[in-house]
């Protein structure tokens, strides 16, 4: 038997929610690409430590994860999609773009959307062609603008964490607009561990590190 399909073999016959744990553990440490879909199933089982293994090891084979993670993504329950949107927001392809702004904005899913959200502030642009990056960047901004309003307090955060993380790599031209933001939220925003994230998030921009 291939160590890969011992590592398979122990996940489907864990009787137990530690003994899933363990196995997804040492299936996501493996790195074996072919794990890929036996680590998105995962993403559905109601076991979370399982679910955080499983994106843990998602994440790690990165890029090759991808496609399967996207064309998945319709049959998941909503925790599973939550953890999905959690993988590709870990992994940052530019693939996952559109997937992304229309989660973070339209899901019913408070934790979809607050996921969504932290993955359009980290994605990698330079796996995307450079005339497409200043207009998915522009398109990323304005869909973050929008889920500042989100009802969901843990969704707005996300939102100001996603923009935060958008500020260190688009293009300068929108650290006017971002910052901008950002002042009119202070006067708007009640929540106080937001309204703290925001000053966190301004200040930053203020001081970079490493300037003198």
């Amino acid at each position: 038997m291939s160590p890969l399909s011992s590592l398979l073999e122990a996940v489907d016959k864990a009787d137990s929610s530690d003994t899933l744990v363990d196995a997804v553990e040492q299936l996501a440490a493996a790195q074996i690409t072919e794990a890929a879909p036996t680590l998105i199933q995962v993403l559905s089982f109601n076991n979370p430590g399982a679910a955080v293994a499983a994106v843990d090891g998602l994440i790690a084979l990165g890029d090759l994860a991808v496609n399967d993670l996207l064309e998945l993504l319709d049959d998941y329950n909503y925790g599973g999609r939550a953890w999905a949107i959690r993988a590709l927001a870990g992994i940052g392809h530019p693939q996952a773009l559109e997937t992304l702004l229309d989660a973070a904005v339209n899901d019913f899913s408070m934790s979809v959307r607050r996921g969504a959200a932290r993955g359009l502030g980290t994605i990698q642009w330079y796996k995307m062609p450079s005339a497409e990056v200043a207009a998915a960047q522009q398109q990323v901004m304005k869909t973050l603008f929008q889920v500042t309003a989100d009802p969901e307090w843990v969704v707005r955060y996300a939102a100001v964490v996603g923009l935060g993380s958008l500020s260190e790599t688009v293009d300068p031209n929108l650290h006017e607009p971002i910052f901008n933001h950002f002042q009119q939220l202070t006067h708007q925003e009640e929540e106080p561990s937001i309204r703290a994230r925001i000053h966190w998030a301004m200040e930053s921009r203020k001081n970079p590190v490493g300037a003198g």
